[in-house]
């Protein structure tokens, strides 16, 4: 793998770690804030907790547009600097309102994030190891939900005000992003798209020698005629990658997995453990995840991607059914902790693994900014009406009814990946361009 292609693929999915720190840093502080400004469930899961979430909706929704306007480096730095404003003002808050709106900033870069680092790593990366190089990106985000249980724990006693210092110390490592990321060239696709082809040589040799600019023109431009400039993701030769799109974000959320992440140490404290237990816990959630984050990417281009959604989708079945049977007859110890460990590792295998690297392939590369918008709008939509209804849900059903329907679901899943989803490992983004407006599978 060329060193160089790596170094800025790492750089560009940190975006990813401060997207999974910042997603899961709040369930450390958030029954200690609804106790602190005696919230409502109801306020609590919509405002204080939810902003975040709609943050992040509109952050996806309209990501797209800075990320094929200005390209895919300069909404990146954007993005670094929504984080370190959010951290900072969530620290500093003195009221449930100015939290969220602090929160909400924070959830326009996560948002972004998921649109502009997929597709700049993407295009950056060779066929052959685009999975593993867009891979990078799932386990940043992963590392950094570790180091956000990690983070709660340790700071979890440090005085009445912890939670300040559980949702600020993010600043940190989202300034050294920023500062990071400057130093990362610009995607040669998006330069290309812009005319700018002396510009996108010039990357493209230092990062890609092996692939001529010429070539790289030509297969982006094949079809062309056929191409209107005002295309659009909607229009009728791309309803196929867009079902995908559509599909692998749904099923992502109806997993219940931000649902979980979120209200990770409020659901083991209802399974019967304590407060400090829960929060070990969820450490060893973090872990479970990073480590079968890692076997994902190892597999996802030797495997490919749909190989391990199956995988995945019988892991979900299995461990949410197990989970769901656990709250319902009431069994006791350490059985929802282990089967929410398989719960995680079965994410982190299959979806965790491969959506964000399948929305950034199937569109082609005019459309690779709306098109990962859209999937990443799906997700997130979905990511902030389930965790938003949660402590709601939990009060008036209980959580076994929840994490049954959630099983359900992920059978559903089970069937899209066996009737609907191609494999797209090994073939070029153009190939694939090409194949899927045209509603084939790829071999």
């Amino acid at each position: 793998m060329n060193s160089k292609v790596l170094r800025i693929s790492l750089i560009a999915a940190l975006a990813g770690f401060l997207f999974g720190f910042d997603t899961v840093v709040i369930s450390g502080a958030e029954k200690k804030l609804q106790l602190l400004w005696n919230s409502s469930d109801a306020f609590h899961g919509s405002v204080v907790i939810g902003m975040a979430l709609w943050g992040t909706v509109v952050g996806a929704i309209f990501g797209g547009i800075p990320t094929n306007k200005i390209g895919r480096k300069n909404t990146l730095i954007w993005i670094g600097v929504l984080y370190s404003v959010s951290a900072i003002g969530s620290a500093f808050a003195n009221d449930p309102i100015t939290f969220a709106v602090a929160r909400f900033i924070g959830g326009l870069g996560v948002g972004a994030s998921t649109v502009a680092a997929p597709a700049y790593i993407s295009e950056i990366a060779p066929a052959k190891d685009r999975g593993r190089l867009v891979g990078l990106y799932q386990f940043m985000l992963v590392f950094g939900i570790l180091l956000a249980f990690v983070s709660n724990a340790a700071l979890s006693n440090v005085g009445d005000n912890d939670w300040r210092w559980m949702v600020g110390v993010e600043a940190f490592p989202a300034i050294i992003y920023t500062l990071f990321v400057i130093t990362v060239p610009k995607s040669p696709r998006w330069l290309l798209t812009k005319g700018r082809k002396k510009e996108a040589e010039q990357i493209l040799g230092s990062i890609n020698p092996e692939l001529s600019i010429d070539q790289l023109e030509a297969d982006m431009n094949a079809g062309a005629n056929e191409r209107g400039i005002s295309e659009t993701i909607f229009m009728k030769k791309y309803r196929f990658p867009l079902m995908l799109a559509f599909l692998i974000a749904f099923f992502n959320q109806f997993s219940g997995i931000n649902a979980f992440l979120y209200y990770a140490p409020r659901i083991f404290e209802a399974a019967g453990l304590g407060e400090s237990t829960a929060l070990l816990s969820s450490i060893g959630i973090g872990v479970t995840n990073l480590i079968f984050t890692l076997v994902g990417i190892f597999l996802i281009d030797r495997l490919g991607r749909r190989q391990l959604m199956y995988i995945g989708s019988i892991g979900y079945i299995i461990s949410l059914s197990l989970v769901a049977a656990a709250f319902i007859l009431k069994w006791e110890g350490m059985a929802v902790p282990i089967f929410l460990f398989l719960f995680i590792a079965s994410h982190a295998i299959g979806q965790g693994a491969v959506i964000w690297v399948f929305i950034s392939e199937v569109f082609p590369n005019h459309l690779r900014g709306s098109g990962q918008s859209f999937g990443s709008s799906t997700h997130w939509v979905l990511a902030a009406i389930i965790p938003s209804l949660v402590p709601f849900l939990f009060t008036e059903i209980g959580p076994g009814p929840v994490f049954a329907f959630f099983a359900f679901m992920m059978f559903l899943q089970l069937l899209f990946v066996r009737f609907l989803m191609p494999e797209t490992k090994g073939v070029t983004l153009e190939e694939l361009s090409n194949t899927l407006s045209m509603n084939r599978k790829t071999p």
